[in-house]
């Protein structure tokens, strides 16, 4: 099961109700941290979590997950069809443009990210899996750990995630950063 696409279909179905993350926590018995991390796909819920969070939201558990197992061997998304995605607001100002949300099941999760001048992450996080980034135009600094690396366009990077890391902007442009995470297990 994608754990983005999930995200994506959690909080759309929230936003669409005009629940807050606290008022499905209070329904759920469910932390709003712990279900912010669930709609920033930086943790995927139990079974049970998710029959608690499908019940809060009015929605069966497989009216959520209906499709995700599905996987066209070819998918399209052409420029004028990327999905934005909210990922940590508002800890971070990074806009999440995703390349490949018409696929359901996949291995990686491609996206163009958008990096506004300033400190785009208040903190670095770490999360299952592995990472490439690339930087398409502009600037950015980036943080792994103890280390720092200033890096433009054109320098790539791969690593492992389950180190703290993020990027920043110092500079006076925005930057536009190819990201794709793959998780722990190949999804």
């Amino acid at each position: 099961m994608n754990l983005v696409e999930l995200a994506q279909r959690i909080k759309q179905l929230r936003v669409q109700q005009s629940l807050t993350l606290e008022e499905i926590a209070q329904s759920s018995g469910l932390t709003r941290s712990w279900l912010s991390k669930v709609e920033n796909f930086r943790v995927t819920p139990s079974l049970p979590a998710l029959g608690r969070i499908a019940h809060s939201l009015g929605v069966s558990i497989a009216t959520l997950v209906e499709g995700l197992d599905q996987k066209p061997k070819l998918v399209c998304v052409r420029s004028d069809e990327r999905l934005l995605v909210e990922r940590d607001r508002p800890n971070s100002t990074i806009a999440y443009e995703s390349l490949a949300h018409q696929r359901s099941r996949r291995a990686m999760d491609p996206f163009i990210l958008t990096v506004p001048p300033g400190v785009a992450r208040k903190e670095a996080l770490a999360h299952e899996g592995e990472e490439f980034l690339m930087v398409l135009s502009g600037k950015v600094d980036f943080e792994y750990g103890e280390q720092h690396l200033k890096l433009k366009n054109g320098d790539c990077l791969y690593f492992d995630a389950d180190e703290k890391h993020r990027l920043i902007n110092p500079y006076k442009r925005e930057a536009k950063v190819l990201c794709v995470f793959q998780g722990s297990d190949g999804t």
